[in-house]
């Protein structure tokens, strides 16, 4: 008797079908929208939080090369995991994330955020560093968007290089903590060995200026702004406006150089009011733009780096017809603080900018160039935050009208003035005054010690000595570049019976140079005079100083060759400019003899009183008299540490010391005298 093997087998095949068109049903469970894969679930600790919860999540090291046994110099690559998510009952603008590594991190890739400092990777950020985000910038709260992970929680993946811990060893962050005002961070917690959050609350006590209602975020106070504005759009491309605004009474600019970086593939077609440093298409030609625009002439694009240089056009190409015809455009570069010239202290320029895919597609879809850096020729440094949406610039009718015109998106970048590092100024300060014959120079290495210095001079550290004092100088030597200094310095340094070292201390470096000399003082007042002194081969045009007087300030009178001004808005500052006609600072020059004769500075003074009525008390030799601060064209200037000491006040040690040696030496001469008569 056969087997009913075909019946079998027909009668499973007709109950697997009808199963298999059962249809599986995860009733509200809203994680499985990718595909059919599961979310990583949030911590357990986000059910408490009632305000924005950050997490850190270490992920992996693995041992790099080179392999060394020192452990503190040994390198790991790392993998981590920041988040911020919102769970509160507001929607969280802009949100920035503090980081606190201290394992001398180096970063050499972020997803999901970007690095505020604004630097190129790698990055070293072993002092803690900020992120901010990019792609997700503001997070929506869980209310609105019936808890959508996508829109109320920004991940940033973070890949670096690490030194100094043994294999076994962790490596996590001293803390993090929400940026934004208006919020309060606890200390952080630990969750295991490789994890650490916080939940961040709204702080009951902080009070928000009172602003209008804006979609966006309100325009944001800094020493420097910049605004992105689109004011024309098309399907594969749009018309930028960049404003660059000044708003410190220090702050300047000279031949400014403008860094950004595309993230999205765009590249620069053309541009009115400012050029590109190179003008090469290849970048575009081999890419993906390339691909896309097939007929369009690459010859004709202004640039096509991911990262370009722009800077200002000069002021005889303010009237061309293709690339001028801007207003505030073409200053050579320049922005002038406010109070000198309020006209000055702005600039404007206008670029084309074509996109590529897949953002051709949807002619609104605009992502602003990240990473902004500023720089200038002995200028502050300035230190730039992301771009930030905010609600679109209004522009007034060109025609007169009682109109305005609004750009179709606007954002904004903020940038601080940073004060510069020991050394690393670019102007230094040296201090002199009547009642001392010696000058105390600048400081050694005011202005970095390297192979390769800012002003005039070339010598390496391996000649002189980086952690030595200077020497002290004759008056006649400021009038010299630091090369001829040498000579004069050992033969005052031996007039006045000082210790000359083996290793001469280094220059300062400093291609501009201050000195502050107290001239006079007497009852009612003082005076001093200060000297400009330009080492550079290049000339400053509409230059400025300030002077910050601690106990003097109140006192001041009036500058005699210069315009002086007070700022109010600034703590105890005299500013002072060139006059009408001297307001351009010379460079070097060649000498009387060009084959014997040291080059000459380029150098401009004045005389400054102060009165006494104002400051009682005041101690001009003691140190009042001396600055505590000074700036050259927004440049905070290295001042030395010490300051001239009044010969009078030796004199008075030395006569209040030998006193008692005289009176001593007196007595016993009449006890021994007395002694031998009885």
């Amino acid at each position: 008797m056969k087997k009913p093997l075909p019946f079998l087998f027909l009668a499973l095949i007709i109950i697997i079908s009808t199963f298999w068109r059962v249809e599986i049903c995860y009733g509200q469970d809203y994680d499985y929208n990718d595909g059919g894969k599961p979310k990583a679930a949030p911590p357990p600790e986000v059910q408490d939080c009632n305000g924005i919860f950050l997490s850190y999540t270490f992920i992996s090291r693995v041992k790099e090369l080179p392999h060394v046994k020192n452990v503190s110099a040994q390198a790991w690559a790392f993998k981590a995991e920041a988040a911020v998510l919102n769970a509160g009952k507001d929607e969280l603008k802009a949100w920035k994330m503090f980081v606190g590594f201290q394992h001398d991190e180096i970063l050499v890739s972020v997803d999901g955020a970007v690095v505020m400092d604004g630097g190129d990777f790698p990055m070293a950020v072993g002092n803690g560093t900020y992120f901010s985000g990019f792609s997700l910038a503001d997070l929506k709260t869980a209310i609105e968007t019936a808890g959508d992970y996508d829109q109320i929680q920004a991940t940033v993946g973070i890949i670096g290089t690490m030194f100094g811990l043994k294999p076994k060893a962790v490596p996590m962050p001293k803390t993090i903590r929400l940026e934004n005002d208006g919020f309060q961070c606890p200390a952080p917690h630990r969750h295991g060995t490789s994890a650490m959050y916080v939940c961040c609350k709204s702080d009951p006590k902080y009070k928000a200026k009172t602003t209008k209602t804006t979609k966006f975020l309100p325009r944001q106070n800094g020493d420097l702004s910049f605004t992105y504005d689109i004011i024309q759009a098309f399907s594969g491309n749009y018309l930028a406006q960049v404003t660059i605004d000044n708003n410190n009474s220090l702050g300047r600019l000279d031949h400014w150089n403008l860094t950004w970086e595309w993230t999205r593939g765009e590249f620069i077609y053309a541009m009115r009011g400012a050029y590109t440093h190179r003008h090469d298409s290849s970048d575009c030609i081999y890419g993906p733009a390339g691909l896309y625009y097939k007929d369009l002439d690459f010859s004709q694009v202004m640039n096509c780096q991911k990262k370009p240089t722009i800077s200002d056009l000069p002021a005889d190409r303010a009237e061309d017809e293709k690339v001028g015809k801007l207003p505030f455009c073409c200053r050579n570069g320049t922005l002038l603080p406010p109070q000198m010239d309020s006209n000055k202290s702005r600039s404007i320029f206008q670029l084309q900018v074509y996109k590529v895919p897949p953002d051709v597609s949807n002619r609104t879809t605009f992502y602003p160039p990240q990473k902004w850096q500023v720089d200038g020729v002995l200028n502050p440094d300035y230190k730039c935050g992301s771009p930030l949406r905010v609600d679109p610039t209004e522009f007034p009718d060109p025609s007169g009208l009682q109109s305005v015109t609004t750009a179709i998106a606007s954002w904004q970048v903020v940038c601080n003035i940073t004060r510069p590092k020991t050394r690393h100024s670019r102007c230094c300060v040296s201090f002199s005054a009547y009642y001392n014959d010696s000058v105390v120079p600048c400081n050694t290495c005011a202005c970095g010690c390297g192979q390769k210095t800012t002003g005039s001079f070339d010598i390496t550290t391996t000649t002189c000595d980086p952690e030595a004092q200077p020497l002290l100088l004759p008056p006649e030597a400021l009038l010299v570049p630091f090369a001829n200094r040498t000579e004069k310095a050992k033969a005052w340094a031996r007039i006045k019976h000082n210790n000359i070292p083996k290793t001469l201390p280094c220059p300062d470096n400093c291609g501009l140079s201050m000195n502050w000399h107290i001239n006079t003082d007497y009852k009612s007042g003082w005076t001093a005079r200060i000297t400009l002194f330009n080492w550079l081969n290049t000339s400053f045009d509409d230059w400025f100083a300030a002077i910050q007087m601690k106990k003097a300030y109140p006192g001041y009178e009036n500058v005699y060759s210069f315009n002086g001004t007070r700022l109010p808005d600034v703590n105890n500052t005299i500013f002072l400019q060139g006059l009408p006609g001297l307001n351009y600072l010379m460079g070097m020059t060649n000498g009387t003899n060009p084959r014997t004769d040291p080059r000459v500075p380029g150098k401009q003074q004045s005389v400054i009183s102060f009165a006494k009525k104002r400051t009682p008390g005041i101690d001009v030799r003691g140190g009042d008299g001396f600055p505590t601060k000074v700036f050259f064209n927004g440049e905070e200037c290295e001042i030395p540490v010490h300051f001239p000491t009044s010969s009078s006040r030796r004199r008075r040690a030395e006569v209040g010391l030998g006193l008692p040696v005289l009176v001593a030496a007196a007595l016993t001469f009449v006890l021994v005298v007395d002694r031998h008569l009885h």
